[in-house]
């Protein structure tokens, strides 16, 4: 049987908050390649974050 998780935050909000948390994380580390991976992390969280609210937004249309 597969698990099942009922979220209980909306996903840009998850997103969001992945995104201070990693970059908040980053700014404890020196410069090196662990400090530049949480920063790419946030960083596609971030970009996940605008896709989500681009396809929500009320001025998108559906393909003719």
């Amino acid at each position: 049987m597969r698990r099942r998780v009922k979220q209980t935050k909306a996903l840009e909000e998850r997103l969001g908050e992945e995104a201070r948390r990693l970059r908040q994380q980053a700014k404890l580390l020196a410069a090196g390649p662990e400090r530049e991976r949480l920063i790419r992390k946030a960083r596609q969280a971030e970009s996940g974050l605008q896709i989500s609210n681009w396809l929500r937004s009320p001025g998108l249309k559906p393909p003719e």
